[in-house]
């Protein structure tokens, strides 16, 4: 299973690039699954045991509609149907989807994730492993992994976040009173491997354990457009950069589904050290809180009002590709409106708040409405002195009906310009 381009669960063009020209997602899903290449799908049960928590997610009946019952209606797929309807283990989507932009010329991406129950009774949360495979025609190239794996009955979880790029890309310095006039070409490669283990303390309630690698290498930089110094070289330019250490997590997660919540809420602090011991470039240290919230709003309908804050804060001796920036999560998904990596600083406060609503009775087709806000601090007084607010809508398809998994196409517009689409296999948060 292959996911392209930087979106939690999902393909973000905009994350590369300052303005997106073509893009073909739709076209590419409808063929794609018009051939039945990696359509293979499962019911997923959700009926959950109501002992283990009050949030139970919704549980998609024979009658809704997804993309695959509707190509397999148009090309008169009747076993096709009948295996998307059957019971299986496990819930693939996939969507291969190519582009151009100004940045990246011609992009070709893949798309993909795997929802699945570890347990044969599913009194579990759901499983899902998603992947990004993309190569464009100016070197940017990716594989990300990302897995979020829960074992029967929620005794443990555990969380991976596997990368490769060769990465070129665009850095404007630090804090959010950045203009484009200070655009710093960089290239790098980067690897990066996170994995934690979480215990179950209480019913909902985790404590994790895991390990941190951020290794950057064959870094270079051009200087500011505007041939001013940048803040990378203020702050201290290296050819490579290596982050290595523990991180102890708090975790409290009553959603059942994180693929398409429905309800429940989400509370994490990870508190990170980086140690010389682990062979880190510097001894340093960081804090992230992540709070989610997520109010369905009828018993009718899977309307639902959802809710984003993060709180990121790093210390003094943190690489500077290596601190807080927009699309810094583990999915890249916070800042719609912005480039990824288009503010950065040593803290970092973020809010979101997302209004996601049904356009079809069948389920097939839903829209959103968005508004988020990020501050970063400046540099060297590592002051919070600005606010970069971004506002978007876009529409729902339901690519998988089983695992709900929604095909996200998104329009976000931010400050100084700044707009472009987002694309994702799975909601943003």
């Amino acid at each position: 299973m292959f996911q392209i381009l930087y979106r939690s669960l999902g393909c973000n063009y905009l994350r590369k690039t300052k303005a997106l020209k073509v893009n073909t997602p739709i076209i590419a899903i409808l063929a794609f699954y018009a051939i039945n290449a990696y359509s293979q799908t499962s019911r997923i049960r959700t009926d959950l045991n109501k002992s283990q928590s009050s949030v139970i997610s919704k549980t998609d009946s024979a009658g809704q509609r997804d993309a695959i019952d509707i190509v397999n209606h148009l090309f008169n797929k009747n076993n096709a149907d009948a295996n998307h309807a059957s019971s299986r283990r496990l819930n693939f989507s996939v969507v291969p989807s190519p582009g151009y932009t100004l940045s990246t010329g011609f992009v070709f991406d893949v798309t993909g994730n795997v929802a699945f129950y570890t347990g044969s009774g599913h009194k579990e949360n759901l499983s899902a492993i998603q992947s990004d495979l993309a190569y464009d025609t100016k070197a940017q190239k990716l594989l990300y992994n990302r897995g979020e794996i829960w074992f029967p009955d929620n005794q443990y979880r555990l969380v991976s976040d596997i990368r490769w790029a060769k990465f070129p890309t665009e850095t404007y310095g630090l804090g959010t009173q950045t203009t484009t006039a200070q655009t710093d070409e960089i290239n790098f490669n980067y690897l990066r491997v996170y994995s934690t283990l979480y215990k179950t303390l209480a019913t909902d309630l985790y404590a994790g354990i895991g390990y941190n690698l951020d290794y950057h290498y064959n870094i270079s930089s051009a200087g500011n457009l505007d041939k001013s110094v940048s803040d990378f070289e203020k702050y201290g330019l290296t050819n490579t950069s290596t982050s290595s250490g523990i991180n102890l997590d708090l975790l409290y997660d009553n959603r059942r589904n994180g693929i398409n919540p429905l309800g429940g809420q989400y509370a994490s602090i990870t508190y990170r050290q980086n140690s010389t011991l682990l062979r880190s470039r510097s001894n340093w240290h960081s804090v992230l809180v992540d709070l989610r919230k997520y109010m369905r709003l009828s018993n009718n309908s899977n309307n639902v009002l959802a809710f984003w804050a993060m709180g990121w804060f790093s210390s003094t001796g943190t690489p500077y590709l290596d601190l807080p920036q927009t699309a810094g999560d583990m999915y890249t998904n916070s800042g719609r409106g912005y480039a990824e990596g288009r503010f950065r600083g040593r803290d970092m406060l973020y809010f979101e708040t997302e209004y996601r609503f049904g356009i079809t009775r069948s389920g097939l087709l839903g829209a959103v409405v968005f508004a988020n806000g990020q501050t970063f601090t400046n540099y060297p007084a590592n002051t919070f002195n600005s606010f970069a607010p971004g506002t978007g809508a876009g529409i729902r398809i339901k690519m998988n009906k089983h695992s709900d998994t929604n095909v996200c196409l998104d329009y976000g517009v931010g400050i100084h310009g700044s707009h472009g689409f987002f694309v994702n296999l799975g909601e943003v948060f």
